[in-house]
């Protein structure tokens, strides 16, 4: 009998753990509820031209989240909400570029529609998204994905105008970065077998290119 109660007191205590352990998932499972993008601030067009460049130092203070917001916006967001255009040119509208914002805190997906980020996953992923070794100081690292389901399909002009698109967004990207001040630098130098395992990809998902944003090293 007291076998059989230490059983059953034993499952509960289980259960309990794997119940408070799914709800701290669920908890930081939430998406981020961004504010609105805030037009006013920056630099000009031509000194945000004139500051753009490639950092490849990252300080690992963090990005407040209006400030990812902002970012996120210039990035790819709704400037044309009785539309649903975007701040980028997109090949036949098809608006086929996904951005993944990978921290510290997990994976994230951009909800270019909503204006919010989507949780992928608890995990940071950082370390797959470069080969060089800063990708991990960097506190935000962008990961453009193409998601060929909405071309029709994988072909070879739709390969060619996604990774056309994502130099649209990255030089978006480039330009906010210099208007507030923040490092960047797109990269092409990552092993996107082992990104693509780490994000749980579809195989008619292909990574284009990555690009770690954050404060310059002091």
């Amino acid at each position: 009998m007291i076998a059989h109660k230490n059983k059953i007191l034993a499952c509960i205590t289980i259960s309990a753990v794997f119940l408070i352990s799914a709800c701290a998932l669920a908890e930081e499972l939430k998406p981020i509820e961004l504010s609105k993008p805030d037009l006013e601030r920056g630099r000009s067009l031509m000194q945000a031209l004139k500051e753009r460049k490639s950092n490849r130092e990252f300080s690992e203070k963090e990005i407040p989240l209006d400030i990812i917001s902002n970012l996120l916006w210039a990035a790819s967001g709704v400037n044309r909400p009785d539309s649903g255009n975007i701040t980028v040119p997109s090949a036949h509208n098809w608006q086929e570029i996904d951005i993944y914002v990978a921290m510290q805190k997990g994976l994230y997906l951009y909800n270019t529609k909503k204006h919010i980020l989507e949780p992928v996953m608890v995990k940071d992923i950082r370390e797959f998204t470069g080969i060089q070794s800063f990708t991990q100081a960097a506190p935000v690292s962008l990961i453009y994905v193409a998601d060929f389901s909405r071309m029709g399909g994988y072909t070879e002009e739709g390969d060619f105008y996604s990774a056309t698109d994502t130099g649209f967004i990255s030089q978006n990207v480039y330009l906010f970065c210099a208007s507030e001040g923040l490092s960047t630098v797109v990269l092409g130098w990552v092993d996107r077998p082992a990104l693509s395992k780490a994000m749980s990809l579809r195989d008619d998902q292909k990574i284009i290119l990555t690009q770690p944003v954050g404060y310059p090293k002091e």
